[in-house]
């Protein structure tokens, strides 16, 4: 004899209803309660990426790691955080930066490959950043955030024995095969290099 399961409450089809009216971008973070290991830098906060937006890996042991790739958010920092929990868009960053304040955000642990740069090999060799604002508004690269930034780019340097010019910290407009312009030319890359060097 055949077993059939009970069919679901009334009150259980309308709270799956309700919750499926949601936006997913207002959908609480999917690690929200959980216990979560420390970011690898301090004072990064936490929070992570859909495991379907990035490649696990194991580096620099199963590969090097020689470029630090600068992006532009082209929206907000609220804004885009829903965009790298979301599986089906397909990308992730390492860290995020907030205008305001330099806030840092880690979203993929440095071991392993972000989605970022748009070309393989490039992410695969290459630690991200997204910087939120637009590139065509100065006004988002505050001096908190050119701080920050730097700052993290400096350590994440004398990790990995990356030199700190232009060639290994470069732009996503400079990724061979990119479409994209970030972090335009309103980024301050002589102001950037210099903190880099000296923080």
């Amino acid at each position: 004899m055949e077993r059939t399961r009970p069919l679901p409450s009334r009150r259980l089809l309308l709270q799956g209803t309700a919750l499926a009216a949601i936006p997913y971008a207002l959908l609480p973070s999917p690690r929200a309660g959980a216990q979560s290991p420390p970011p690898d830098r301090t004072p990064a906060r936490w929070d992570p990426a859909s495991a379907a937006n990035y490649t696990a890996a194991d580096r620099p042991t199963d590969r090097p790691i020689d470029l630090v790739i600068i992006h532009v958010t082209q929206t907000t920092y609220k804004n885009t955080l829903p965009v790298f929990w979301n599986p089906a868009k397909q990308v992730s960053t390492h860290y995020l930066l907030r205008s305001a304040d330099g806030r840092v955000t880690q979203c993929v642990r440095e071991h392993d490959i972000a989605w970022h740069a748009g070309n393989w090999d490039y992410n695969a060799r290459s630690i991200g950043i997204e910087h939120e604002g637009w590139v065509d508004r100065p006004e988002y690269f505050t001096a908190a955030m050119y701080e920050q930034s730097a700052a993290l780019t400096a350590a994440i340097c004398d990790t990995y024995g990356i030199p700190k010019d232009r060639a290994h910290i470069i732009g996503h407009h400079e990724v061979p095969g990119t479409d994209h312009t970030d972090p335009g030319p309103h980024w301050d890359w002589d102001r950037y290099i210099r903190l880099v060097n000296t923080g």
